[in-house]
Protein backbone atom coordinates (compact mmCIF):
# COMPACT_ATOMS: atom_id res chain seq x y z
CA UNK A 1 0.00 0.00 0.00
CA UNK A 2 2.34 3.12 -1.40
CA UNK A 3 -0.80 5.32 -1.49
CA UNK A 4 -3.71 5.21 0.83
CA UNK A 5 -6.29 7.70 2.74
CA UNK A 6 -5.55 8.92 6.57
CA UNK A 7 -8.91 8.90 8.09
CA UNK A 8 -10.30 9.68 11.85
CA UNK A 9 -12.98 7.51 11.91
CA UNK A 10 -14.91 7.31 8.73
CA UNK A 11 -13.53 10.92 8.05
CA UNK A 12 -10.70 11.19 4.99
CA UNK A 13 -8.37 13.36 6.80
CA UNK A 14 -5.35 13.39 4.22
CA UNK A 15 -4.74 11.36 1.34
CA UNK A 16 -0.85 10.06 0.82
CA UNK A 17 -0.01 9.64 -2.75
CA UNK A 18 3.12 9.71 -4.64
CA UNK A 19 5.27 10.47 -1.12
CA UNK A 20 3.07 13.55 -0.69
CA UNK A 21 0.51 14.71 1.69
CA UNK A 22 -2.44 16.50 0.42
CA UNK A 23 -4.47 17.73 3.74
CA UNK A 24 -8.27 17.19 3.31
CA UNK A 25 -9.70 18.64 7.08
CA UNK A 26 -6.76 20.15 9.16
CA UNK A 27 -8.74 20.68 12.71
CA UNK A 28 -8.96 16.36 12.58
CA UNK A 29 -5.24 15.89 10.43
CA UNK A 30 -2.38 14.08 13.46
CA UNK A 31 -0.66 16.34 15.33
CA UNK A 32 2.53 14.94 14.18
CA UNK A 33 1.43 14.99 10.57
CA UNK A 34 1.36 18.85 11.20
CA UNK A 35 4.82 18.79 12.23
CA UNK A 36 6.54 16.23 9.58
CA UNK A 37 4.16 16.21 6.31
CA UNK A 38 5.76 12.48 5.84
CA UNK A 39 3.06 9.86 6.52
CA UNK A 40 5.44 6.64 6.22
CA UNK A 41 7.70 8.32 9.11
CA UNK A 42 3.98 8.43 10.95
CA UNK A 43 3.12 5.40 10.27
CA UNK A 44 7.05 3.90 11.87
CA UNK A 45 6.21 5.64 15.07
CA UNK A 46 3.54 3.88 15.50
CA UNK A 47 4.54 0.38 15.25
CA UNK A 48 5.69 -1.83 18.10
CA UNK A 49 8.87 -1.50 19.00
CA UNK A 50 11.19 -4.14 16.98
CA UNK A 51 13.84 -4.57 19.38
CA UNK A 52 11.24 -6.21 22.12
CA UNK A 53 12.27 -10.23 22.06
CA UNK A 54 8.29 -10.41 21.93
CA UNK A 55 7.46 -8.84 19.09
CA UNK A 56 9.77 -10.54 16.96
CA UNK A 57 7.94 -13.94 17.93
CA UNK A 58 4.55 -11.89 17.57
CA UNK A 59 5.82 -11.33 13.86
CA UNK A 60 6.68 -14.32 13.71
CA UNK A 61 3.52 -16.40 14.60
CA UNK A 62 1.34 -13.85 12.58
CA UNK A 63 3.91 -14.57 9.52
CA UNK A 64 3.83 -11.25 8.34
CA UNK A 65 5.49 -11.90 4.47
CA UNK A 66 7.24 -8.33 5.55
CA UNK A 67 8.30 -7.62 9.31
CA UNK A 68 9.74 -3.48 8.70
CA UNK A 69 7.44 -1.24 10.51
CA UNK A 70 5.67 0.18 7.45
CA UNK A 71 4.57 -3.29 7.28
CA UNK A 72 3.67 -4.09 10.23
CA UNK A 73 1.40 -1.41 10.98
CA UNK A 74 -0.07 -1.44 7.58
CA UNK A 75 -1.65 -5.14 8.85
CA UNK A 76 -3.79 -3.56 11.13
CA UNK A 77 -4.63 -0.20 8.71
CA UNK A 78 -2.74 1.34 11.07
CA UNK A 79 -5.09 1.48 14.01
CA UNK A 80 -4.63 1.73 17.65
CA UNK A 81 -6.68 1.56 20.68
CA UNK A 82 -5.90 5.20 22.01
CA UNK A 83 -7.11 6.72 18.81
CA UNK A 84 -9.15 6.61 16.11
CA UNK A 85 -6.56 7.53 13.07
CA UNK A 86 -6.09 4.75 10.85
CA UNK A 87 -5.16 4.16 7.02
CA UNK A 88 -7.02 2.61 3.75
CA UNK A 89 -6.20 2.19 0.21
CA UNK A 90 -7.39 5.01 -2.03
CA UNK A 91 -10.71 4.08 -3.46
CA UNK A 92 -11.65 1.46 -0.62
CA UNK A 93 -14.80 1.34 1.08
CA UNK A 94 -13.97 -0.21 4.54
CA UNK A 95 -15.36 1.64 7.04
CA UNK A 96 -13.63 2.22 11.11
CA UNK A 97 -15.99 -0.17 12.73
CA UNK A 98 -14.56 -2.70 9.95
CA UNK A 99 -10.91 -2.03 11.21
CA UNK A 100 -11.58 -1.76 15.31
CA UNK A 101 -10.00 -4.31 17.88
CA UNK A 102 -12.84 -6.30 19.31
CA UNK A 103 -10.68 -9.52 20.53
CA UNK A 104 -7.00 -10.13 21.95
CA UNK A 105 -6.06 -13.60 20.75
CA UNK A 106 -2.36 -12.41 20.77
CA UNK A 107 -2.05 -10.77 24.24
CA UNK A 108 -0.48 -13.55 26.16
CA UNK A 109 2.29 -14.20 23.69
CA UNK A 110 3.12 -10.50 23.35
CA UNK A 111 3.37 -10.24 26.96
CA UNK A 112 5.14 -13.42 28.18
CA UNK A 113 6.05 -14.77 24.83
CA UNK A 114 6.23 -18.98 26.41
CA UNK A 115 5.89 -20.91 23.60
CA UNK A 116 2.57 -22.36 24.39
CA UNK A 117 1.41 -18.62 23.55
CA UNK A 118 3.34 -18.74 20.46
CA UNK A 119 2.11 -22.06 19.24
CA UNK A 120 -1.75 -20.92 19.89
CA UNK A 121 -1.27 -17.68 18.10
CA UNK A 122 0.11 -19.13 15.37
CA UNK A 123 -3.00 -21.34 14.93
CA UNK A 124 -5.23 -18.16 14.61
CA UNK A 125 -6.90 -17.28 11.27
CA UNK A 126 -7.54 -13.71 12.74
CA UNK A 127 -4.48 -11.87 12.81
CA UNK A 128 -5.82 -8.37 13.43
CA UNK A 129 -4.38 -7.21 16.70
CA UNK A 130 -3.72 -4.26 18.62
CA UNK A 131 0.12 -5.33 19.70
CA UNK A 132 1.58 -4.77 16.30
CA UNK A 133 0.49 -0.76 17.10
CA UNK A 134 1.05 -1.65 20.67
CA UNK A 135 4.64 0.95 21.42
CA UNK A 136 7.40 0.66 24.12
CA UNK A 137 10.50 -0.85 24.97
CA UNK A 138 8.62 -2.92 27.49
CA UNK A 139 6.82 -6.18 26.86
CA UNK A 140 3.62 -5.42 27.13
CA UNK A 141 -0.20 -6.54 25.54
CA UNK A 142 -3.83 -5.25 25.54
CA UNK A 143 -6.48 -7.45 27.14
CA UNK A 144 -9.59 -6.75 27.27
CA UNK A 145 -11.96 -7.05 30.16
CA UNK A 146 -15.59 -6.54 30.46
CA UNK A 147 -15.77 -4.29 27.50
CA UNK A 148 -12.75 -2.55 28.72
CA UNK A 149 -9.83 -2.56 27.54
CA UNK A 150 -6.20 -2.73 29.78
CA UNK A 151 -2.64 -2.53 28.95
CA UNK A 152 -0.81 -4.95 31.13
CA UNK A 153 3.02 -4.46 31.14
CA UNK A 154 5.89 -6.87 32.41
CA UNK A 155 7.66 -5.65 35.63
CA UNK A 156 9.78 -7.28 38.80
CA UNK A 157 8.63 -6.47 42.33
CA UNK A 158 10.52 -2.86 42.57
CA UNK A 159 9.00 -1.90 38.81
CA UNK A 160 5.77 -2.75 40.29
CA UNK A 161 6.37 -1.41 43.49
CA UNK A 162 7.31 2.10 41.98
CA UNK A 163 5.03 2.25 39.24
CA UNK A 164 1.95 1.96 41.88
CA UNK A 165 3.75 4.26 44.55
CA UNK A 166 3.74 6.53 41.85
CA UNK A 167 0.38 6.18 41.30
CA UNK A 168 -0.91 6.33 44.77
CA UNK A 169 1.55 9.30 45.32
CA UNK A 170 0.00 11.65 42.89
CA UNK A 171 -3.49 10.41 43.39
CA UNK A 172 -3.48 11.81 47.28
CA UNK A 173 -1.98 14.94 45.73
CA UNK A 174 -4.92 15.47 43.70
CA UNK A 175 -3.18 14.86 40.22
CA UNK A 176 -4.48 13.53 37.18
CA UNK A 177 -3.55 9.73 36.90
CA UNK A 178 -4.23 7.20 34.80
CA UNK A 179 -5.52 4.14 37.03
CA UNK A 180 -3.05 1.01 37.88
CA UNK A 181 -3.44 -1.98 39.87
CA UNK A 182 -0.92 -4.92 40.79
CA UNK A 183 -0.78 -7.93 38.11
CA UNK A 184 0.76 -10.79 37.95
CA UNK A 185 4.63 -10.36 37.27
CA UNK A 186 3.22 -7.13 35.60
CA UNK A 187 1.35 -4.16 36.21
CA UNK A 188 -2.07 -3.14 34.70
CA UNK A 189 -3.51 -0.02 33.27
CA UNK A 190 -7.29 1.22 31.88
CA UNK A 191 -7.30 3.08 28.74
CA UNK A 192 -7.76 6.35 29.86
CA UNK A 193 -9.55 6.90 26.51
CA UNK A 194 -12.05 4.65 27.02
CA UNK A 195 -11.57 2.59 23.79
CA UNK A 196 -11.05 6.04 21.95
CA UNK A 197 -13.79 7.89 22.65
CA UNK A 198 -11.26 10.75 23.41
CA UNK A 199 -7.56 10.58 21.23
CA UNK A 200 -4.31 10.34 23.35
CA UNK A 201 -1.96 12.49 21.09
CA UNK A 202 1.74 11.73 22.54
CA UNK A 203 3.67 14.22 22.68
CA UNK A 204 6.33 12.88 19.98
CA UNK A 205 3.81 14.37 17.17
CA UNK A 206 4.76 18.04 18.30
CA UNK A 207 7.65 17.69 20.29
CA UNK A 208 9.31 15.23 18.21
CA UNK A 209 12.21 13.71 20.31
CA UNK A 210 12.93 16.59 22.06
CA UNK A 211 11.74 16.46 26.02
CA UNK A 212 13.72 19.60 27.27
CA UNK A 213 11.35 21.23 29.98
CA UNK A 214 10.96 24.67 29.13
CA UNK A 215 10.63 24.21 25.56
CA UNK A 216 7.67 21.94 26.32
CA UNK A 217 6.51 24.55 28.30
CA UNK A 218 6.63 26.89 25.40
CA UNK A 219 5.01 24.63 23.10
CA UNK A 220 2.18 24.19 25.27
CA UNK A 221 2.18 27.63 25.56
CA UNK A 222 1.56 27.80 22.15
CA UNK A 223 -0.98 24.86 21.53
CA UNK A 224 -2.51 24.14 24.47
CA UNK A 225 -2.46 26.48 27.80
CA UNK A 226 -4.38 25.08 29.81
CA UNK A 227 -1.87 21.31 29.78
CA UNK A 228 1.17 23.33 31.04
CA UNK A 229 -0.53 22.78 34.73
CA UNK A 230 -1.07 19.51 35.22
CA UNK A 231 2.68 18.98 32.95
CA UNK A 232 4.59 21.09 35.71
CA UNK A 233 2.92 18.53 38.30
CA UNK A 234 4.00 15.67 36.29
CA UNK A 235 7.47 16.56 36.08
CA UNK A 236 7.40 17.53 39.91
CA UNK A 237 6.04 14.12 40.55
CA UNK A 238 8.86 13.08 38.45
CA UNK A 239 12.15 14.98 40.16
CA UNK A 240 10.88 13.92 43.94
CA UNK A 241 10.42 10.36 42.79
CA UNK A 242 13.21 10.11 40.64
CA UNK A 243 11.94 8.77 37.39
CA UNK A 244 14.35 10.06 34.51
CA UNK A 245 11.91 8.07 32.05
CA UNK A 246 9.57 10.73 31.10
CA UNK A 247 10.46 10.71 27.41
CA UNK A 248 8.15 12.09 24.52
CA UNK A 249 6.42 8.77 24.36
CA UNK A 250 4.55 8.37 27.43
CA UNK A 251 2.77 11.71 27.85
CA UNK A 252 1.23 13.88 25.53
CA UNK A 253 -2.38 15.33 25.40
CA UNK A 254 -6.01 14.63 24.82
CA UNK A 255 -7.58 15.43 21.57
CA UNK A 256 -11.69 15.72 21.21
CA UNK A 257 -12.86 13.27 18.75
CA UNK A 258 -14.92 15.52 17.05
CA UNK A 259 -13.07 18.64 16.68
CA UNK A 260 -9.58 18.05 16.84
CA UNK A 261 -9.75 20.38 19.86
CA UNK A 262 -6.89 19.82 22.32
CA UNK A 263 -8.11 19.53 25.45
CA UNK A 264 -5.54 19.30 28.25
CA UNK A 265 -2.51 16.86 29.40
CA UNK A 266 -3.42 13.41 29.05
CA UNK A 267 -3.50 11.24 32.59
CA UNK A 268 0.29 10.51 34.44
CA UNK A 269 1.46 7.42 33.41
CA UNK A 270 4.37 5.18 32.78
CA UNK A 271 6.42 5.53 35.73
CA UNK A 272 7.84 2.03 36.30
CA UNK A 273 11.26 3.63 36.18
CA UNK A 274 11.28 5.12 39.08
CA UNK A 275 12.03 5.82 42.76
CA UNK A 276 13.85 2.42 42.71
CA UNK A 277 12.59 0.23 40.22
CA UNK A 278 16.68 0.01 39.67
CA UNK A 279 17.58 -0.99 43.00
CA UNK A 280 17.91 1.31 46.11
CA UNK A 281 19.83 4.55 46.19
CA UNK A 282 23.37 4.35 47.67
CA UNK A 283 23.46 8.23 48.49
CA UNK A 284 21.12 10.07 50.13
CA UNK A 285 22.35 13.22 48.08
CA UNK A 286 19.30 14.86 46.11
CA UNK A 287 21.84 17.19 43.56
CA UNK A 288 21.25 15.31 40.41
CA UNK A 289 19.77 16.36 36.82
CA UNK A 290 16.69 16.16 37.47
CA UNK A 291 16.22 18.45 40.01
CA UNK A 292 18.67 20.70 37.92
CA UNK A 293 16.50 20.32 35.25
CA UNK A 294 12.94 20.84 38.02
CA UNK A 295 15.06 24.11 39.32
CA UNK A 296 16.29 25.90 36.03
CA UNK A 297 12.83 25.48 35.35
CA UNK A 298 10.91 26.83 38.27
CA UNK A 299 13.15 29.92 38.08
CA UNK A 300 12.47 30.81 34.14
CA UNK A 301 8.84 30.11 35.25
CA UNK A 302 8.67 31.23 39.15
CA UNK A 303 4.94 31.86 38.67
CA UNK A 304 4.21 28.15 38.13
CA UNK A 305 5.48 27.38 41.85
CA UNK A 306 1.60 28.01 42.72
CA UNK A 307 0.92 24.71 40.78
CA UNK A 308 2.95 22.53 43.41
CA UNK A 309 1.65 20.59 45.94
CA UNK A 310 3.04 20.23 49.82
CA UNK A 311 4.52 16.38 50.11
CA UNK A 312 4.69 15.40 53.68
CA UNK A 313 6.72 12.18 55.50
CA UNK A 314 3.58 10.96 56.78
CA UNK A 315 1.98 11.51 53.38
CA UNK A 316 4.66 8.99 51.87
CA UNK A 317 4.68 6.90 54.42
CA UNK A 318 1.00 6.57 54.44
CA UNK A 319 0.95 5.59 50.33
CA UNK A 320 3.46 2.81 51.27
CA UNK A 321 2.05 1.56 53.90
CA UNK A 322 -1.54 1.05 51.74
CA UNK A 323 0.46 -0.73 49.06
CA UNK A 324 1.67 -3.38 51.19
CA UNK A 325 4.41 -4.24 49.32
CA UNK A 326 7.80 -5.58 51.19
CA UNK A 327 10.30 -2.37 50.62
CA UNK A 328 12.52 -0.34 52.80
CA UNK A 329 10.09 2.04 54.28
CA UNK A 330 12.48 4.43 55.73
CA UNK A 331 14.41 4.38 52.51
CA UNK A 332 11.98 5.04 50.58
CA UNK A 333 10.67 8.04 52.58
CA UNK A 334 13.96 9.63 53.26
CA UNK A 335 14.16 9.70 48.69
CA UNK A 336 11.32 11.05 48.26
CA UNK A 337 11.35 13.92 50.92
CA UNK A 338 15.24 14.75 50.43
CA UNK A 339 14.33 15.13 46.84
CA UNK A 340 11.30 17.45 47.77
CA UNK A 341 13.46 19.63 50.20
CA UNK A 342 15.79 20.18 47.04
CA UNK A 343 13.82 21.89 45.00
CA UNK A 344 12.97 25.46 44.26
CA UNK A 345 9.34 25.64 46.21
CA UNK A 346 9.04 28.93 47.63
Amino acid sequence: MKDFEILSRDTVVAVWQNAELKVLNNALLPLYLKRVSDANSWLKKRAIDSHRANSRLLKKALRLPEKDDVSTVLHVNAATITDTYWVREIGSDLKYEDIRFNKDYFSNLALRGDYSSFNSAAKRKDTKTPELTNTGSFEKCWKLKDGKWWIYKSANQKEQFSELFVYELGKSLGMNMAHYEKGDKCVKSLDFTDSAKVIFEPALSFMGEDEDYIKVVRKLKEICPKAIPDYVRMIFLDTITANPDRHTGNFGLMRDVKSGELLGLAPNFDNNMALIARGYPTSKSANDLLITLFNELMEKYPEYKEYLPKVTEQMVKKVITKLNMRVKLQVVIDLVISRYQAILIE
